[in-house]
Protein backbone atom coordinates (compact mmCIF):
# COMPACT_ATOMS: atom_id res chain seq x y z
CA UNK A 1 0.00 0.00 0.00
CA UNK A 2 1.45 3.38 -0.98
CA UNK A 3 0.78 5.96 1.71
CA UNK A 4 1.16 9.20 -0.16
CA UNK A 5 -1.83 11.11 1.24
CA UNK A 6 -0.80 13.48 4.01
CA UNK A 7 -4.22 13.19 5.67
CA UNK A 8 -3.28 9.65 6.73
CA UNK A 9 -0.41 10.91 8.91
CA UNK A 10 -1.91 11.79 12.27
CA UNK A 11 -0.89 12.15 15.93
CA UNK A 12 -3.78 11.78 18.40
CA UNK A 13 -3.26 12.67 22.06
CA UNK A 14 -5.30 11.82 25.14
CA UNK A 15 -4.38 12.67 28.73
CA UNK A 16 -5.41 12.44 32.38
CA UNK A 17 -4.13 13.49 35.79
CA UNK A 18 -2.78 10.75 38.03
CA UNK A 19 -2.88 10.59 41.83
CA UNK A 20 0.28 12.71 42.05
CA UNK A 21 -1.36 15.34 39.80
CA UNK A 22 1.04 14.51 36.99
CA UNK A 23 -0.25 14.78 33.43
CA UNK A 24 -0.12 11.33 31.84
CA UNK A 25 -0.36 11.25 28.07
CA UNK A 26 -1.10 8.57 25.51
CA UNK A 27 -0.31 9.27 21.86
CA UNK A 28 -1.31 7.33 18.77
CA UNK A 29 0.69 7.86 15.57
CA UNK A 30 -0.86 6.49 12.40
CA UNK A 31 -0.03 6.60 8.71
CA UNK A 32 -3.09 4.63 7.58
CA UNK A 33 -1.19 1.35 7.78
CA UNK A 34 1.00 1.24 10.90
CA UNK A 35 -0.19 2.44 14.32
CA UNK A 36 2.28 3.35 17.07
CA UNK A 37 1.26 3.93 20.69
CA UNK A 38 3.40 6.11 22.97
CA UNK A 39 3.25 7.45 26.52
CA UNK A 40 5.21 10.11 28.37
CA UNK A 41 5.77 7.63 31.22
CA UNK A 42 9.33 6.57 30.50
CA UNK A 43 9.14 8.01 26.95
CA UNK A 44 7.71 4.62 26.04
CA UNK A 45 6.47 2.78 22.96
CA UNK A 46 3.31 1.07 24.23
CA UNK A 47 2.20 -0.64 21.02
CA UNK A 48 3.08 -1.10 17.35
CA UNK A 49 0.33 -2.49 15.12
CA UNK A 50 1.55 -3.77 11.76
CA UNK A 51 -0.02 -5.95 9.09
CA UNK A 52 1.17 -9.38 8.09
CA UNK A 53 0.75 -11.17 4.79
CA UNK A 54 -2.96 -11.57 5.61
CA UNK A 55 -3.37 -7.77 6.05
CA UNK A 56 -4.48 -8.27 9.66
CA UNK A 57 -2.88 -5.85 12.12
CA UNK A 58 -1.23 -7.24 15.26
CA UNK A 59 0.53 -5.48 18.13
CA UNK A 60 4.11 -6.74 17.83
CA UNK A 61 5.67 -5.21 20.97
CA UNK A 62 5.35 -6.10 24.63
CA UNK A 63 3.35 -3.68 26.74
CA UNK A 64 0.42 -3.07 29.07
CA UNK A 65 -3.20 -2.02 28.59
CA UNK A 66 -3.06 0.08 31.77
CA UNK A 67 -0.67 3.05 31.49
CA UNK A 68 -0.16 3.12 35.26
CA UNK A 69 1.74 -0.18 35.02
CA UNK A 70 4.50 1.60 33.11
CA UNK A 71 5.42 3.38 36.34
CA UNK A 72 6.75 0.05 37.62
CA UNK A 73 7.66 -1.73 34.36
CA UNK A 74 10.43 -3.88 35.82
CA UNK A 75 11.19 -5.47 32.44
CA UNK A 76 11.53 -2.08 30.70
CA UNK A 77 8.79 -2.66 28.11
CA UNK A 78 9.24 -0.13 25.31
CA UNK A 79 10.84 2.62 27.36
CA UNK A 80 13.89 4.84 26.91
CA UNK A 81 16.60 3.79 29.36
CA UNK A 82 19.33 6.11 30.65
CA UNK A 83 21.43 7.94 31.54
CA UNK A 84 23.35 4.80 30.72
CA UNK A 85 21.74 1.81 29.02
CA UNK A 86 23.04 -1.66 29.85
CA UNK A 87 25.52 -2.16 32.70
CA UNK A 88 28.27 -0.25 34.48
CA UNK A 89 30.46 -2.63 36.46
CA UNK A 90 30.07 -2.14 40.21
CA UNK A 91 28.26 1.13 39.47
CA UNK A 92 31.49 3.09 39.47
CA UNK A 93 33.71 4.98 37.03
CA UNK A 94 36.39 7.67 36.88
CA UNK A 95 36.01 11.06 35.22
CA UNK A 96 39.36 12.80 35.30
CA UNK A 97 40.65 12.46 38.84
CA UNK A 98 37.23 11.97 40.42
CA UNK A 99 35.52 8.65 41.04
CA UNK A 100 31.73 8.49 40.84
CA UNK A 101 29.45 5.92 42.39
CA UNK A 102 26.07 5.48 40.76
CA UNK A 103 23.27 3.34 42.07
CA UNK A 104 23.69 -0.44 42.12
CA UNK A 105 20.31 -1.86 41.13
CA UNK A 106 21.48 -5.09 39.47
CA UNK A 107 24.06 -6.35 41.93
CA UNK A 108 26.91 -5.85 41.63
CA UNK A 109 26.22 -3.53 38.69
CA UNK A 110 24.36 -0.43 37.66
CA UNK A 111 21.71 -1.27 35.04
CA UNK A 112 19.71 0.95 32.65
CA UNK A 113 20.07 4.17 34.64
CA UNK A 114 19.46 2.92 38.17
CA UNK A 115 16.53 2.43 40.49
CA UNK A 116 14.50 5.21 38.93
CA UNK A 117 16.17 6.03 35.65
CA UNK A 118 14.71 7.71 32.59
CA UNK A 119 12.45 4.70 32.07
CA UNK A 120 10.50 5.59 35.20
CA UNK A 121 10.26 9.37 34.81
CA UNK A 122 7.35 11.44 33.54
CA UNK A 123 8.60 13.15 30.39
CA UNK A 124 7.28 16.45 29.00
CA UNK A 125 5.53 16.52 25.64
CA UNK A 126 7.31 19.37 23.82
CA UNK A 127 6.07 19.15 20.24
CA UNK A 128 3.58 17.42 17.99
CA UNK A 129 4.61 16.80 14.37
CA UNK A 130 2.12 16.39 11.52
CA UNK A 131 2.98 16.97 7.89
CA UNK A 132 2.78 15.26 4.56
CA UNK A 133 5.81 13.09 5.23
CA UNK A 134 5.61 12.06 8.89
CA UNK A 135 3.81 12.38 12.18
CA UNK A 136 5.36 12.27 15.62
CA UNK A 137 6.14 13.85 18.95
CA UNK A 138 9.10 15.21 20.88
CA UNK A 139 9.50 14.39 24.57
CA UNK A 140 11.98 16.03 26.94
CA UNK A 141 13.39 15.30 30.37
CA UNK A 142 15.68 17.30 32.67
CA UNK A 143 17.98 15.11 34.75
CA UNK A 144 19.40 17.05 37.69
CA UNK A 145 23.01 16.90 38.82
CA UNK A 146 23.41 13.94 41.20
CA UNK A 147 20.39 11.97 39.98
CA UNK A 148 21.19 8.27 40.57
CA UNK A 149 24.75 9.48 41.30
CA UNK A 150 25.51 10.94 37.86
CA UNK A 151 27.30 14.29 37.55
CA UNK A 152 25.89 17.25 35.64
CA UNK A 153 22.52 18.70 34.78
CA UNK A 154 21.49 16.87 31.63
CA UNK A 155 18.75 18.03 29.27
CA UNK A 156 17.45 15.24 27.01
CA UNK A 157 14.97 15.11 24.14
CA UNK A 158 13.63 12.15 22.19
CA UNK A 159 11.74 12.49 18.91
CA UNK A 160 9.52 9.69 17.63
CA UNK A 161 8.41 10.03 14.01
CA UNK A 162 6.38 7.62 11.88
CA UNK A 163 6.70 8.21 8.15
CA UNK A 164 4.52 7.20 5.20
CA UNK A 165 6.84 4.28 4.40
CA UNK A 166 6.28 2.46 7.72
CA UNK A 167 9.50 3.62 9.35
CA UNK A 168 9.52 4.64 13.00
CA UNK A 169 12.47 6.90 13.72
CA UNK A 170 13.84 7.53 17.21
CA UNK A 171 16.16 10.53 17.50
CA UNK A 172 17.96 11.36 20.74
CA UNK A 173 19.61 14.64 21.77
CA UNK A 174 21.24 15.78 25.02
CA UNK A 175 23.41 18.55 26.46
CA UNK A 176 25.09 18.81 29.85
CA UNK A 177 26.77 21.41 32.06
CA UNK A 178 29.28 18.90 33.48
CA UNK A 179 31.03 15.93 31.89
CA UNK A 180 28.85 12.83 32.28
CA UNK A 181 28.33 9.38 30.75
CA UNK A 182 25.36 9.01 28.40
CA UNK A 183 24.14 5.99 26.46
CA UNK A 184 20.46 5.97 25.49
CA UNK A 185 18.35 3.27 23.85
CA UNK A 186 14.79 2.11 23.40
CA UNK A 187 13.96 -1.18 25.11
CA UNK A 188 11.07 -2.55 23.03
CA UNK A 189 10.58 -6.32 22.86
CA UNK A 190 9.34 -7.69 19.54
CA UNK A 191 7.28 -10.74 18.74
CA UNK A 192 6.23 -10.50 15.11
CA UNK A 193 3.31 -12.92 15.57
CA UNK A 194 1.68 -10.40 17.91
CA UNK A 195 2.47 -12.86 20.72
CA UNK A 196 0.07 -15.42 19.27
CA UNK A 197 3.08 -17.75 19.22
CA UNK A 198 4.38 -17.55 22.79
CA UNK A 199 8.12 -17.48 21.96
CA UNK A 200 10.38 -15.98 19.30
CA UNK A 201 12.52 -19.10 19.01
CA UNK A 202 11.36 -19.67 15.43
CA UNK A 203 11.92 -16.04 14.38
CA UNK A 204 14.84 -15.57 12.02
CA UNK A 205 17.44 -12.98 13.03
CA UNK A 206 20.34 -11.54 11.07
CA UNK A 207 22.78 -9.08 12.66
CA UNK A 208 25.56 -7.27 10.79
CA UNK A 209 28.18 -8.00 13.41
CA UNK A 210 31.43 -9.92 13.19
CA UNK A 211 32.50 -9.29 16.80
CA UNK A 212 31.06 -9.07 20.29
CA UNK A 213 32.16 -7.80 23.70
CA UNK A 214 33.01 -10.65 26.03
CA UNK A 215 31.44 -10.72 29.47
CA UNK A 216 32.86 -11.05 32.96
CA UNK A 217 31.52 -13.42 35.60
CA UNK A 218 29.43 -10.47 36.81
CA UNK A 219 27.65 -10.10 33.45
CA UNK A 220 29.28 -6.95 32.14
CA UNK A 221 32.08 -6.25 29.68
CA UNK A 222 35.48 -7.64 30.66
CA UNK A 223 37.19 -5.38 28.12
CA UNK A 224 37.88 -8.08 25.55
CA UNK A 225 36.49 -8.26 22.02
CA UNK A 226 36.07 -11.58 20.23
CA UNK A 227 34.84 -12.88 16.89
CA UNK A 228 31.36 -14.35 16.57
CA UNK A 229 32.69 -17.01 14.19
CA UNK A 230 32.12 -20.57 15.45
CA UNK A 231 29.95 -19.32 18.32
CA UNK A 232 26.20 -19.25 18.95
CA UNK A 233 26.44 -15.45 18.54
CA UNK A 234 27.06 -15.74 14.82
CA UNK A 235 24.01 -14.11 13.22
CA UNK A 236 25.88 -12.88 10.16
CA UNK A 237 23.49 -14.95 8.09
CA UNK A 238 19.83 -15.20 9.05
CA UNK A 239 18.99 -18.09 11.36
CA UNK A 240 16.41 -19.03 13.93
CA UNK A 241 16.84 -17.49 17.37
CA UNK A 242 16.19 -20.87 19.00
CA UNK A 243 19.24 -22.36 17.30
CA UNK A 244 22.03 -21.92 19.83
CA UNK A 245 20.05 -20.25 22.61
CA UNK A 246 20.74 -23.18 24.94
CA UNK A 247 24.47 -22.42 24.74
CA UNK A 248 24.04 -19.76 27.41
CA UNK A 249 22.54 -21.50 30.46
CA UNK A 250 23.81 -18.87 32.91
CA UNK A 251 22.08 -16.10 30.97
CA UNK A 252 19.09 -18.38 30.25
CA UNK A 253 19.22 -17.18 26.65
CA UNK A 254 20.75 -14.39 24.64
CA UNK A 255 21.86 -11.28 26.52
CA UNK A 256 24.88 -10.22 24.49
CA UNK A 257 26.36 -7.09 22.95
CA UNK A 258 27.23 -7.49 19.28
CA UNK A 259 29.57 -4.94 17.67
CA UNK A 260 28.10 -3.66 14.43
CA UNK A 261 30.21 -3.58 11.29
CA UNK A 262 31.02 0.08 10.71
CA UNK A 263 31.42 1.49 7.20
CA UNK A 264 33.81 4.35 6.55
CA UNK A 265 30.93 6.77 6.01
CA UNK A 266 28.96 8.01 9.00
CA UNK A 267 25.21 7.72 9.36
CA UNK A 268 22.57 5.04 9.65
CA UNK A 269 23.57 1.47 8.87
CA UNK A 270 21.47 -1.67 8.60
CA UNK A 271 22.04 -3.33 11.96
CA UNK A 272 19.60 -6.24 12.07
CA UNK A 273 16.69 -7.95 10.34
CA UNK A 274 14.04 -9.93 12.23
CA UNK A 275 11.66 -12.12 10.21
CA UNK A 276 8.70 -14.32 11.16
CA UNK A 277 7.86 -16.72 8.35
CA UNK A 278 4.20 -17.56 8.98
CA UNK A 279 2.99 -13.94 9.17
CA UNK A 280 5.60 -12.64 6.76
CA UNK A 281 6.34 -9.69 9.04
CA UNK A 282 9.82 -8.23 8.81
CA UNK A 283 11.48 -5.71 11.12
CA UNK A 284 14.65 -4.02 9.85
CA UNK A 285 16.71 -2.01 12.33
CA UNK A 286 18.92 0.88 11.22
CA UNK A 287 21.14 2.84 13.59
CA UNK A 288 24.18 5.06 13.95
CA UNK A 289 25.12 3.40 17.24
CA UNK A 290 28.20 1.10 17.39
CA UNK A 291 26.50 -1.95 18.91
CA UNK A 292 23.28 -3.84 19.51
CA UNK A 293 22.27 -5.87 22.55
CA UNK A 294 20.29 -8.98 21.66
CA UNK A 295 18.15 -9.94 24.66
CA UNK A 296 15.55 -12.71 24.54
CA UNK A 297 13.34 -11.93 27.56
CA UNK A 298 15.07 -14.60 29.59
CA UNK A 299 13.30 -13.79 32.87
CA UNK A 300 9.71 -13.61 31.68
CA UNK A 301 7.87 -16.35 33.54
CA UNK A 302 4.25 -16.31 32.41
CA UNK A 303 3.06 -14.14 35.29
CA UNK A 304 2.66 -10.89 33.30
CA UNK A 305 -0.40 -10.33 31.14
CA UNK A 306 0.39 -8.08 28.20
CA UNK A 307 -1.68 -5.74 26.08
CA UNK A 308 -2.39 -8.56 23.61
CA UNK A 309 -4.22 -10.50 26.31
CA UNK A 310 -1.45 -13.11 26.49
CA UNK A 311 0.71 -14.01 29.47
CA UNK A 312 4.29 -13.35 28.45
CA UNK A 313 6.45 -16.47 28.48
CA UNK A 314 10.22 -16.90 28.72
CA UNK A 315 11.77 -16.00 25.33
CA UNK A 316 8.45 -14.46 24.34
CA UNK A 317 10.10 -11.42 22.77
CA UNK A 318 13.46 -10.17 21.59
CA UNK A 319 14.89 -6.74 22.40
CA UNK A 320 17.29 -5.26 19.86
CA UNK A 321 18.86 -2.46 21.89
CA UNK A 322 21.02 -0.15 19.79
CA UNK A 323 23.59 1.64 21.92
CA UNK A 324 27.24 1.95 22.92
CA UNK A 325 29.23 -0.92 24.37
CA UNK A 326 28.30 -1.91 27.94
CA UNK A 327 30.60 -0.45 30.61
CA UNK A 328 32.43 1.76 28.10
CA UNK A 329 33.16 4.22 30.89
CA UNK A 330 35.60 1.69 32.39
CA UNK A 331 37.36 0.64 29.17
CA UNK A 332 39.36 3.37 27.47
CA UNK A 333 39.67 1.41 24.21
CA UNK A 334 35.87 1.22 23.81
CA UNK A 335 34.09 4.02 21.88
CA UNK A 336 33.65 7.15 23.98
CA UNK A 337 30.41 7.64 25.94
CA UNK A 338 31.34 10.81 27.85
CA UNK A 339 29.43 13.98 26.96
CA UNK A 340 31.18 17.25 27.80
CA UNK A 341 29.79 20.78 28.23
CA UNK A 342 29.50 22.52 24.88
CA UNK A 343 28.89 19.25 23.03
CA UNK A 344 25.59 17.74 21.89
CA UNK A 345 24.77 14.06 22.12
CA UNK A 346 22.99 12.81 19.02
CA UNK A 347 21.84 9.27 18.29
CA UNK A 348 19.35 7.73 15.90
CA UNK A 349 17.62 4.39 15.37
CA UNK A 350 14.94 3.53 12.81
CA UNK A 351 12.57 0.55 12.92
CA UNK A 352 11.25 -0.30 9.46
CA UNK A 353 8.21 -2.57 9.18
CA UNK A 354 7.50 -4.69 6.14
CA UNK A 355 6.14 -7.99 4.82
CA UNK A 356 8.13 -10.65 2.99
CA UNK A 357 6.59 -11.87 -0.27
Amino acid sequence: MHLARSLLLKATISSYRDEANETIQHILLTNGDTIVGLTNIGCTITAIYTSGRDNIKKNIVAGFDNLELYKVNKHYFGCVVGRYANRIANGTFMLGSERYQVSVNDRPNHLHGGWKGFSHKIWKLEEVIENGQECGVVFSYYSADGEEGYPGNLSVSVKYVLDKNNRLGIFYKAVTDKSTPINLTNHSYFNLTGFEVPTVLEHYLQVNAEQYTKKSANNTSDGNIATVADTALDFRTSRQIGHGIANFPKDMGYDHNLILNQPETKGLIKAAVLHEVASGRVLTVYTDRPAIQVYTANYWDGSMKGGQGQFYQQHGGVALETHAYPDSVNHAHFPNTILHPGEEYNAATVFEFGVAG
